[in-house]
C-alpha cells in the first residue's frame, strides 16, 4: 500500500537538483526516489521503477527534456523546469502539469504541487467510479482516502484494524496503512468477515487463532474483547465455528 507520491528529478545542474529535492522534502506527501543528470539516465531509471511525478529540465545536453518526455511510453505527471521562458508553450503542448522558471522559488513550486495533487485526486475518483461500474470493486476491495489520493485495500489481506483517536491503522501481514477516519465509519464499509470486538479493534475472523471470554488471538497477538461487545462477539464466534464444524 503506497503511502506517498514518488518523484524523479532530471536536471543536468546539481544545484537545481538539490533545490528541488529540498522543496520536495517540505511536502509530506512527496518523496524523491531518484535523481538523474540526463535523459539517458532517466530512461534507465524509469524502465526499472515507475514514478508518480517527474521534475524534468527542458534544456539538457544530448536529448532535450521535451523530446525525451514525448517518447516515453508510460508517462508520469510532469512539471518542466527551465531557465528559458520561451520553452513554456512547448511544454504545455505535451500535457505538462506546469513549468517552473529558474531560479525556482518555493511559493511557485508549491502552487505547481497543488495542481499535481488535484490532478491525482481527480484520477483516483475516476478510477473509483469506473471500478464500481465494471463491478471490479467487490466486497473484498475498497478504496480509502489518504490525503489527496485513493488507495486500494484488499480486505482478504487485512488482519485487523486499530483505532487511535481520529485515525485508524489497517494492518496486513507485512504492511500497514494509516488513514484519517473514524473506526465506526470504517466499520460500515466492511462485510461479515470482520467483527468489531472493542472500541479500538476490528478483526478479520479468518485470522483468529483462538479466543476466550475476555480476549482473542491472531497468531501471537492478543486483543481484548470489550465488555459492551462481549455478548455479540461470543455469539458470532460460536456461530461461526459451529457452522465450520458442520460444513455449512
Amino acid at each position: 500500500m503506497s503511502l506517498i507520491y514518488t518523484c524523479l528529478i532530471v536536471d543536468d545542474e546539481p544545484l537545481a537538483q538539490e533545490l528541488i529535492a529540498e522543496y520536495v522534502s517540505q511536502i509530506p506527501e512527496l518523496q524523491v526516489v531518484g535523481r538523474c543528470s540526463n535523459a539517458l539516465e532517466a530512461s534507465s531509471f524509469l524502465a526499472k521503477e515507475p514514478i508518480d511525478l517527474l521534475f524534468l529540465d527542458i534544456n539538457m545536453p544530448v536529448i532535450k527534456g521535451i523530446h525525451f518526455f514525448k517518447n516515453l511510453v508510460n508517462k508520469p505527471q510532469v512539471i518542466f523546469t527551465t531557465a528559458h521562458r520561451e520553452y513554456a508553450l512547448e511544454g504545455f503542448e505535451v500535457s505538462a502539469l506546469d513549468y517552473l522558471l529558474k531560479p525556482i522559488v518555493f511559493e511557485r513550486f508549491f502552487l505547481a504541487i497543488q495542481k499535481f495533487f488535484k490532478t491525482m485526486e481527480s484520477k483516483a475518483l475516476v478510477l473509483d467510479d469506473s471500478s464500481l461500474k465494471r463491478g471490479s470493486q467487490t466486497k473484498n476491495t475498497i478504496f480509502v482516502s489518504q490525503g489527496h489520493r485513493k488507495i486500494k485495500v484488499e480486505l482478504d489481506k487485512v488482519k485487523y484494524v486499530e483505532s487511535f483517536k481520529d485515525y485508524i491503522i489497517i494492518h496486513e501481514a507485512n504492511a500497514s496503512l494509516r488513514i484519517k477516519e473514524n473506526i465506526g465509519a470504517f466499520e460500515k464499509k466492511l462485510d461479515q468477515s470482520f467483527l468489531r470486538i472493542h472500541r479500538s479493534y476490528i478483526v478479520n475472523v479468518k485470522f483468529i487463532t483462538g479466543y476466550t471470554k475476555h480476549d482473542l488471538e491472531i497468531d501471537e497477538q492478543e486483543f481484548p474483547i470489550g465488555v459492551s461487545y462481549r455478548e455479540k462477539v461470543l455469539k458470532s464466534l460460536e456461530s461461526l465455528y459451529f457452522s465450520r464444524e458442520k460444513g455449512l
